[in-house]
C-alpha cells in the first residue's frame, strides 16, 4: 500500500503516479484588476491636484501661442458722454428771410421764434440767389461753426430744415470796417458770427413745430449721450 492511500481505503484508492491536483485560490485576479485601476485612479487624481496648486500659484494665467492670456474681454457699460454745450436760443440771431410768394410770412415766423425764446435780427425777402428758389420748408444759412451749434438748436424748431455753410467772401472788410461799409451802400457785410443764422422759408414750410415738441427736442439735444466704456476685469 502506498503512504499516500489514506488508511483503511484497502488499496480501492490509490493514489499512482507523480503528478498531483494543486489547490488555488479563488479571487485573486479579481483582485490584481482592482489594485491595478485603484493605482491608476491615484495617479490620476495626485496629476489633477498638482495641477491646480501650479495655476493657483502662478495668478490662474496660462499663456498662450501668440504670448496672450486666455482672459475673457473685458465688458463694456454705457456711460453718460460729456455733451458740447450748445448755445442757448437767446444767444442764436435769426435773420428770418423770405423765399416765397406767400406775404407776411417772414414776419409771423420771426414773431412766433421770439416768442420761443431765439433773438431776432432781420426780417424780409430773401435774396435773388434764394428767392423762390427754395423747395423745402426752410434752409439755414450760416458760418461753419454754426454746423455743431446754433444751426442744430435751430432745427428743432422746424422740421425738414435743410443745412448750407455759407463760404466766406474773398475781399470780406474787417470787422472793424464793416459798420462802415453798411452805412455806405447797405448790401456789404462783415463777417458772420458763429451765432447768427438765416433762416430762409421755403415753398414746403407751413408753420413752426409745435413748441412742446419743439421743447422737447431740444432738451433731448442737451441731454448727455451715452457711450460705451470698458469695466475692469478681474483677474482671469
Amino acid at each position: 500500500m502506498s503512504m499516500l492511500t489514506p488508511p483503511g481505503m484497502g488499496g480501492k484508492y490509490r493514489i499512482t503516479g507523480d503528478k498531483y491536483p494543486r489547490m488555488r485560490r479563488t479571487g485573486g485576479r479579481r483582485k490584481l484588476v482592482l489594485a491595478a485601476t485603484g493605482g491608476v485612479l491615484a495617479l490620476g487624481l495626485v496629476g489633477w491636484g498638482t495641477f491646480q496648486l501650479v495655476d493657483v500659484f502662478t495668478g490662474g494665467s496660462t499663456a498662450t501661442a501668440a504670448g496672450g492670456r486666455n482672459c475673457p474681454a473685458p465688458a463694456t457699460s454705457a456711460s453718460p458722454a460729456k455733451a458740447t454745450p450748445l448755445p442757448a436760443p437767446g444767444r442764436i440771431k435769426v435773420n428770418v428771410l423770405n423765399a416765397t410768394e406767400r406775404s407776411g410770412l417772414a414776419k409771423q415766423t420771426a414773431d412766433a421764434l421770439k416768442k420761443r425764446g431765439f433773438a431776432i435780427g432781420e426780417v424780409g425777402n430773401a435774396t435773388e440767389e434764394y428767392d423762390k428758389k427754395v423747395k423745402g420748408t426752410v434752409l439755414l444759412l450760416g458760418a461753419a461753426d454754426a454746423v455743431d451749434g446754433a444751426f442744430p438748436v435751430l432745427a428743432t424748431q422746424v422740421g425738414g430744415a435743410k443745412q448750407k455753410v455759407e463760404a466766406p467772401v474773398k475781399g470780406e472788410p474787417a470787422k472793424a470796417d464793416a459798420a462802415e461799409a453798411d452805412e455806405a451802400d447797405g448790401a456789404a457785410k462783415g463777417p458772420r458770427k458763429p451765432n447768427e443764422v438765416d433762416l430762409i422759408i421755403g415753398d414746403g414750410f407751413k408753420k413752426l413745430a409745435p413748441e412742446a415738441a419743439a421743447t422737447g427736442a431740444l432738451k433731448a439735444l442737451n441731454a448727455p449721450k451715452p457711450s460705451p466704456s470698458p469695466t475692469a476685469a478681474g483677474r482671469c
